[in-house]
């Protein structure tokens, strides 16, 4: 399928209802109001396509865009690419997920992430700190710089309150992560976590709330789940 016929079949399959929780998300239009459902329909007749997916991004639609993470090729994606992709994103669910997913699956993630963090844009720095939870949730702690982890717990200890308004979201998300996913790290999580205190952001005109990284954590340490990785980080 062509990029122009998938934008056809995403245009016939959007809804007004939908379409007005998203912009209650801060989602920019132009958007359809697409239900992720019948995204991963699409993603699962097109599988993994390079091309596709780049040019879907660079229609600007949100749905598109969405879509476009979920078929990406991964492995294929250059850091240029990424850095196109990151520059382009217009909302937060692009920076926090769509970028973040890919990058984090990708080559090229831990290099970009840290460069991304350091990011006076707003999105940019939280595709940073959401590509990083996405690597410890993906891989095995041997292949963590563990060492690096502990320094930006430190990072977000002492930074995160200053932070723009995602950022604080994705760093709070990053503590979450490295608790959840890394059992070396778990118990400093926790103590970075109960330091950091209430993590205030701004959800616009939404129910959401932001997570307490301490319960959080807890709750997966009473599943027995700590440390469990993930196959992927796409949804």
């Amino acid at each position: 399928m062509t990029a122009d016929e998938i934008v056809s079949e995403l245009k016939s399959l959007g809804a007004d209802g939908y379409k007005k929780i998203l912009l209650n998300h801060g989602i920019q239009e132009p958007v359809f109001g697409v239900k992720i459902e019948y995204l991963k329909k699409i993603q699962k007749r097109v599988k993994k396509d390079y091309q596709l997916a780049l040019e879907l991004y660079d229609t600007g639609i949100y749905d598109a865009m969405y879509l476009a993470g979920l078929i990406a090729d991964d492995a294929r994606m250059t850091r240029k690419d990424l850095q196109r992709w990151v520059e382009r994103a217009n909302s937060p669910t692009h920076c926090e997920y769509t970028v973040a997913w890919v990058a984090a699956e990708g080559k090229h993630g831990r290099e970009l992430a840290l460069q991304w963090i350091d990011s006076k844009k707003e999105g940019v720095a939280t595709a940073g700190w959401a590509t990083l939870s996405g690597l410890v949730a993906l891989k095995d702690d041997a292949d963590l710089d563990l060492a690096e982890l502990k320094r930006l717990l430190e990072r977000v200890q002492k930074t995160i309150h200053q932070q723009p308004n995602r950022v604080r979201y994705a760093m709070n998300g990053f503590v979450i992560a490295v608790g959840s996913y890394v059992k070396a790290l778990t118990d400093l999580a926790i103590q970075t976590a109960t330091k950091l205190g209430p993590v205030t952001v701004d959800m616009g005109a939404t129910a959401c709330k932001v997570p307490s990284a301490v319960e959080y954590i807890r709750k997966v340490q009473d599943r027995g789940a700590v440390g469990k990785k993930r196959k992927t980080v796409k949804c």
